[in-house]
């Protein structure tokens, strides 16, 4: 299947579950069986679906044929270049393309002087006044091109403000830019590039990133840190004529695969082997070139040669513009976009459907758990009253003593029950206490003072190890608060089963390990590229900046995200208990009713039975209404009814 028709497929597959999502929210308000927690989880889920995006990444050194790439699998429909394409550097700065719905064809560029202050351009993202907006002609190809053209822009600058701004700069040439007769060094124009361009793919969530070569990556650590570690696929390129040089093993090493032990998601393309097609070799003996070339790309860079992928960029879209089928054939791009589709969809969409099953399935459970509740609560009401028929006012008196002593009951254990309500929102609290964001900027702050204040290399490297430390430990912390929440929930919920008859399964645990591992990647990536000698020795004041915008920033986004997760967990394990509670109360009140009608009238029994019964009769629909739910949602999914691992029975006291 072609790539366009994967993502279309794929964008059709997170509709059809939406729409299922969709018809169980409001399934559940209708039959008054949801709350606002379960709700608000599934806004979440639908919210995940629409937002999803992938990222692909192109990554490599000037001259690998990159923007071809990109214009050969993605903008060939176009009959034409879209992005600029030739000799020397066309990339400057990294590229984002992607389309918002709502947004204007156009370019929006970041300028390089914003660097040298300690906004992120993940903070500057949302401030449309420090970005240069140069709006797009879609009909207009020459001046579309244009527009695009500028992210090959550059500057001159000062040796002095070329290294305030980031770059590296080495008399030789060698380890940074090389200073011209004047004393001036070239350095891009802009800092970051966003294009909206309406594509097919990119409407249906596709983002394309067009990095830079090796001196410009370097010098932006949030490239490195945040949006190559977070792409679903990055395509590192590679030229055949020359194989992996020193550079493109330093940009491999360094920024592609750094801290890695999987290769998942990362592909090489050995681009330009239409050089071996010179017209002197048979096609056997350049099959066998490019193959020696696989092989050496293999063991230099330690990857399997089945992820090494020889292409014609150019000759790709040559094909493809004129519509030459041997041509494409030849080129060997149609094989690496197959790759692409099977690496890069079939595991996006297994984590999002693993996500929809988890929390729908949760939901779904919870909601047959509240109607088995409803179910045994009304026949034993029904019970009660069939057996009043033909008794005296004595035993109807002794039955309402009976319910009212229930309740007595009941409401004595709910005092437990405040109780540990009460206990579970102060240890909720010290969860935040240890990793809520005031903890985080708190330890910040205290880190950026540190740094300022050391004196010597040794006082900046305790200061940032001891924010790691500290991360650590308040992750830690969290997670024996968060053990202690679980162990006492679980508690509760088996007393009011045994007391209560309530049929609660035990709480979802949570897992800090994801954060804790993404502390530890940070760490790693602090030591590879900040805690260098080459990096101290632009002393304190450099090292300080670059630390908080990259690492710190990183660093508060995990717990941002932590912070997110831990709130919905916290509402999602009190939600059932406190559910049950309430529909418990509300069938002893039913019950009490009942029977204090009945004594009140003897007439009204066999009326109240007939009530009941049609109560019953409803309920069995709601129970077949949430099965075929339950089946729709599956279906969409793809998982199979069996995947959400609950019956959904028809009251379980029949």
């Amino acid at each position: 299947m072609a790539l366009t028709d994967q993502f279309s497929a794929f964008a059709q597959w997170r509709g059809d579950v939406s729409h299922a999502i969709q018809h169980l929210r409001s399934w559940l308000t209708n039959n008054d069986v949801g709350d606002t927690q379960s709700d608000m989880r599934l806004q979440y889920v639908l919210d995940r679906l629409k937002e999803e995006k992938l990222v692909v990444a192109f990554v490599a050194e000037f001259s690998r044929g990159k923007s071809e790439l990109i214009n050969a699998i993605f903008f060939s429909d176009y009959r034409t270049r879209i992005l600029p394409s030739s000799a020397g550097r066309t990339t400057m700065c990294p590229t984002e393309l992607q389309w918002e719905n709502g947004q204007q064809p156009g370019i929006r560029l970041l300028p390089i002087e914003t660097r040298a202050r300690s906004e992120s351009v993940a903070d500057l993202r949302r401030i449309e006044s420090e970005w240069v907006l140069q709006p797009i002609d879609l009909d207009d190809t020459e001046g579309m091109q244009r527009a695009l053209s500028r992210v090959s822009e550059t500057k001159r600058v000062p040796r002095e403000e070329a290294v305030r701004l980031g770059f590296q700069v080495d008399d030789t040439g060698v380890d940074g830019a090389k200073p011209d007769a004047e004393g001036l060094v070239e350095v891009a124009r802009w800092r970051h590039a966003i294009i909206q361009f309406p594509h097919p793919l990119l409407e249906q969530g596709l983002v394309i990133v067009d990095t830079p070569g090796l001196n410009a990556i370097g010098s932006e650590p949030e490239l490195t840190l945040s949006l190559l570690p977070n792409a679903h696929a990055v395509l590192f390129i590679l030229a055949a004529d020359t194989g992996v040089t020193q550079s493109d093993l330093t940009v491999w090493q360094k920024h592609v695969n750094a801290g890695r032990g999987h290769t998942r998601g990362r592909v090489v393309v050995l681009n330009k082997i239409d050089g071996l097609w010179d017209g002197m070799r048979s096609e056997a003996e350049i099959k066998a070139e490019i193959d020696k070339q696989v092989e050496s790309v293999a063991e230099t860079l330690d990857i399997d040669s089945d992820l090494i992928f020889p292409v014609s960029a150019q000759k790709a879209l040559l094909a493809r513009v004129s519509r030459d089928a041997p041509l494409l054939q030849r080129s060997r791009v149609m094989r690496l976009e197959n790759a692409l589709s099977s690496e890069l969809l079939p595991g996006r969409q297994q984590l999002l459907r693993e996500n929809s099953a988890g929390e729908c399935g949760d939901i779904l459970r919870r909601s047959a758990e509240l109607l088995d509740a409803r179910m045994r609560g009304l026949r034993e009401q029904l019970q009660e009253m069939s057996d009043l028929r033909g008794k005296n006012q004595g035993v109807i008196e002794y039955m309402m003593r009976k319910v009212r002593q229930e309740k007595d009951e009941f409401e004595s254990g709910l005092k437990k029950y405040h109780a540990v309500r009460s206990v579970f929102t102060s240890i909720s609290n010290r969860v935040f206490t240890h990793i809520g964001m005031d903890a985080v900027r708190t330890e910040t702050r205290r880190t950026r003072e540190a740094m300022i204040d050391a004196r010597f290399t040794q006082g900046l490297r305790e200061a940032m190890r001891n924010f790691f430390d500290t991360l650590r430990d308040r992750l830690r912390s969290s997670a024996l608060e968060i053990e202690e929440i679980t162990n006492m929930l679980d508690a509760m919920y088996r007393r009011f089963s045994v007391e209560h008859g309530l049929k609660l399964a035990p709480p979802n645990t949570f897992s800090f390990w994801q954060y804790e591992r993404e502390v530890a990647r940070l760490e790693k990536a602090f030591n590879e590229q900040l805690n260098t000698v080459a990096v101290y020795a632009h002393w304190k004041n450099t090292v300080t900046q670059r630390f908080f915008e990259t690492i710190a920033l990183e660093a508060r986004r995990t717990f941002e995200v932590a912070n997110r997760d831990i709130e919905q967990w916290l509402r999602a394990v009190m939600s059932p208990l406190e559910t049950q509670v309430r529909e418990y109360q509300l069938q002893l009140r039913r019950r009490l009713d009942s029977v204090k009608r009945v004594h009140e009238a003897t007439g009204t029994l066999e009326e109240r039975i007939r009530e009941l019964l049609q109560a019953e009769s409803t309920l069995l629909k709601q129970f077949d209404e949430l099965n075929a739910v339950k089946a729709q949602l599956a279906e969409a999914i793809g998982i199979g009814v069996e995947g959400f691992d609950l019956p959904l029975q028809r009251g379980m006291a029949a």
